[in-house]
């Protein structure tokens, strides 16, 4: 065996290997025979091990430090080479003693003694066989000991069981050297070649990765066969952990790739963006708090933001969530925190720019210069939020702009119409792929200032489905309690919209929400008359074309008288729409004949307007004669303002029925019935024979039946139709009423009154007839929209009748 090359093997687990170990010299079953043959003396000198077990057949090399080993080492070496090993119970004891020291221990054979530069020897033993100490007979100059031999016991030869756990044992150290990356491949060599079953079980024991006190109990255990099973046992639990141990290794590995992948690409894209004159990240988190410090933001919004770019600063810029976190520490900077535009407070200069835009509109004009009053002796006052209610054209939306200007401030404007999905107002909460805020902060951006004038345009026209009601979401936008610290689910922040001026318009306030139309202010806007409608084509809306189709004001010119014609014979509404499309068509006809260099009349006439718009198509809202019993003018409202419609009726000879005609909706057809059952209660009193309402069927139509109508407004006209109608008596010229009757014959109020004056006007209506109550509805109207018009103010239906119906008959009346 001396011929032989040893190897030295530093730590004894099969994990730990040196890559260039080679397990030299392997014990063969006559070596083993040889060993278990030869004689125990009766003591040795005993080695104590600090960190390992010796078993018997198996090589390691040891390291000797202390001075008692090198003393008993190098005696030995002169001497019979043979020593007992044993291991000590606390391998921190730096002198042990007999009670420091395991019992049993392995009689050991020294083949080799290497001194080395630092004074420690490294020794290399072989051990031999077991044994047991008796008695330590000598401590000084090292431990001496008497020892005995320990049997063994082994199983027979042949023996299936055994011999089944040998394969295992040598299988299961063969996989734990594959898949181990710390032993090299030779040592499966070793492990093949292997012939002696107890020499491979000691082999194995020596090198496990478990501590040495578990060692130690597989060398006292005196049976082979049960050495083995505790060897299997241990190599099973060692295959576990080195499995485990690489599957997270091997885990940690891919993500260590994946991280210094990222970490690599973003290095080339921040190389490349800097070639390219672009900047890095973190040239961009600097200019973001750099941006940061010039923000007029309170402590609280101040670390929220710090908190939110130390996050993003942490986060990966490829993820999907680095880019949502850009957009809202951009829109936390962008967005003008406590930043105020400077109000112009000279009261003279905002009205004139208010009446240099507007034609009108006295009502609003007047509560704008109010507010400028009242900010102007307060500075801190919170902005009114005005809802502008009127039928459309009327100038509501442009007026914001008029008022910007006028305060000097920023306009905005956002349009509700339509308008179905609260995110839309409140914003999208930040952790949604494509999230947003609200239209509210994102025109509040826009503005750059804090106190914008702000319409919110057709707010009637909200609409609510799966995704939430607008209209609720705006209850807090419009309370001055409330929207000191408006809450947008983006911005996770409260943000002050008390200075903000809100305008909101709406053409009715029916489908507004009682709760919403209670936060603002309501202003009636009403429809213009033909004499306003003529100065604002005047001074606005002819001025406007020209400009747009490139012409001075000497290439066309369109006098009043023209410009009423075109009202009256061409526009049917409230507003001014359909007027400034009649009026560019004129300017076209001018523009056409410059262009194809023509002559045309630079100076509208009658005829020039017939030749250009065509046939006058709008003559229906003319007051029709009084010629012809149970024909009765009354006054309506619609959307785009009030009307004149006239109620018909007739009799013919049948059994009493009653049809109504011209698409009227329950209230009209309920007034209808009213109005005849007061007739026939009250026949005598108006000289009617009670025998006609058995002989007659009374039929009662209102025209333009395409057109819904509805309302108890036309009661009183009804009423008067028919007494008209049974009696055959002439209505009164340039007549037309307005009022709810009961069936007790009061006349009760209805609303609409400026605008069904107005239509009234627009018919040449010269006397109108309506409820005493609505006196101070015409007593707030301006006095120039009421020259020329008479008002009878009535309570019961007799006055009614009074003051519609002549004493005289009409032409052809017929004998009932």
């Amino acid at each position: 065996m001396s011929k032989h090359r040893f190897v030295n093997i530093d730590s004894l687990s099969l994990d730990d290997f040196n890559e260039e170990a080679e397990l030299i010299p392997l014990l063969t079953p006559e070596d083993e025979e040889a060993m278990n043959k030869e004689a125990l003396p009766e003591a040795l000198p005993i080695l104590p091990l600090r960190n390992t077990v010796l078993f018997p057949g198996v090589v390691i090399p040891i390291t000797a430090g202390r001075d008692k080993s090198i003393k008993l080492i190098n005696a030995a070496n002169k001497g019979s080479k043979v020593i007992g090993v044993v291991a000590q119970k606390d391998e921190a004891v730096e002198d042990p003693t007999a009670k420091d020291i395991h019992p049993q221990g392995t009689v050991a054979r020294i083949l080799r003694v290497l001194k080395m530069p630092d004074g420690n020897i490294t020794v290399i033993i072989q051990g031999k066989k077991r044994f047991q100490i008796r008695e330590v007979v000598q401590e000084d100059p090292y431990l001496q000991a008497s020892i005995q031999d320990v049997t063994e016991t082994r199983p027979k030869p042949g023996d299936s069981e055994f011999l089944a756990i040998i394969e295992s044992i040598k299988e299961l150290a063969l996989d734990i050297i594959k898949d181990s990356p710390n032993i090299p491949s030779e040592a499966s060599f070793a492990i093949r070649n292997i012939e002696s079953s107890s020499f491979l079980i000691n082999f194995v024991c020596s090198n496990l990765n478990v501590p040495v006190a578990d060692k130690q109990k597989l060398l006292e255990i005196d049976d082979l066969k049960e050495r083995a099973l505790a060897t299997l046992k241990y190599l099973n639990e060692e295959l576990m952990r080195l499995n485990l141990r690489n599957d997270i290794q091997n885990k940690v590995q891919s993500d260590l790739n994946q991280q210094q992948r990222e970490y690599f690409l973003q290095q080339q894209i921040k190389t490349i963006q800097e070639e390219l004159g672009g900047s890095s990240l973190e040239e961009e988190i600097s200019a973001m708090r750099e941006k940061a410090k010039t923000k007029k933001w309170d402590k609280k919004v101040a670390e929220h933001f710090d908190k939110e770019l130390a996050k993003m600063q942490r986060m990966n810029p490829q993820v999907a969530e680095y880019s949502i976190q850009r957009n809202y520490l951009d829109l936390f900077l962008e967005l003008p925190w406590n930043e105020f535009s400077k109000d112009k407070f000279d009261l003279k200069r905002a009205q004139r720019i208010l009446d240099r835009d507007h034609y009108g509109l006295d009502d609003v004009k007047k509560r704008i210069i109010e507010y400028l009053a009242v900010l102007k002796l307060r500075n801190d006052m919170k902005s009114p939020i005005l809802c502008l209610h009127g039928p459309p054209g009327v100038g509501k939306t442009s007026l914001g702009k008029s008022v910007a200007e006028a305060l000097g401030r920023e306009y905005v404007r956002i349009s509700l119409g339509g308008l179905r999905d609260e995110a839309e107002i409140r914003g999208h909460r930040k952790t949604y792929i494509g999230a947003m805020p609200g239209r509210i902060i994102q025109n509040i951006k826009k503005a750059g200032t804090s106190n914008p004038v702000f319409v919110l345009d057709e707010i009637d026209k909200l609409a609510s489905g799966h995704q939430g009601d607008p209209s609720s979401a705006l209850l807090e936008v419009l309370d001055p309690e409330q929207n000191s610290a408006f809450y947008d689910n983006f911005l996770e922040m409260g943000f002050d919209l008390s200075k903000v001026m809100f305008i909101a318009t709406a053409n009715s306030l029916g489908p507004i929400q009682p709760a919403l139309r209670d936060r603002m202010e309501i202003i009636n806007v009403s429809g213009y008359t033909i004499e306003e409608k003529v100065e604002i084509a005047k001074k606005h809306l002819l001025p406007k074309q020209l400009s747009e189709h490139g012409l001075d004001p000497q290439h066309l010119k369109i006098g009043k008288p023209q410009l009423e014609q075109i009202v009256e014979g061409y526009t049917r509404e409230s507003g001014v729409r359909g007027l400034e499309k009649q009026i560019a068509k004129m300017v076209r006809y001018a523009a056409m004949n410059i262009a194809m260099e023509q002559d045309y009349k630079v100076k509208v006439d009658k005829q020039t307007v017939l030749d250009v718009l065509g046939i006058p198509k709008l003559e229906r809202d003319k007051y029709e004669n009084n010629k012809v019993a149970g024909v009765v003018t009354g006054l309506a409202w619609t959307r785009v303002g009030g009307d004149i419609l006239f109620i018909e009726s007739t009799l013919s000879k049948g059994k009493g029925t009653m049809s109504i005609t011209g698409n009227l909706g329950k209230v009209m057809k309920e007034s209808a019935t009213i109005a005849l059952e007061y007739i026939k209660s009250n026949a005598a009193d108006l000289g009617i024979a009670d025998d006609i309402f058995d002989k007659y069927n009374v039929h009662i139509h209102v025209p333009e039946g395409a057109t819904p109508k509805d309302g108890p407004s036309a009661g009183i006209t009804m009423l008067t139709s028919l007494v008209s109608l049974f009696t055959q008596r002439r209505v009164k010229q340039s007549l037309a009423m307005t009022g709810e009757i009961t069936l007790r014959g009061k006349v009760l109020p209805v609303g609409g009154i400026k605008e069904k004056i107005l239509a009234a006007k627009r018919a040449r209506i010269k006397e109108i007839i309506l409820c005493e109550d609505n006196k101070r509805d015409v007593e707030e109207i301006n006095p120039q929209y009421l020259k020329g018009v008479t008002f009878h103010y009535v309570k019961e239906m007799g006055e009614v009748i009074d003051a519609a119906l002549l004493k005289q008959k009409v032409a052809k009346a017929k004998k009932l």
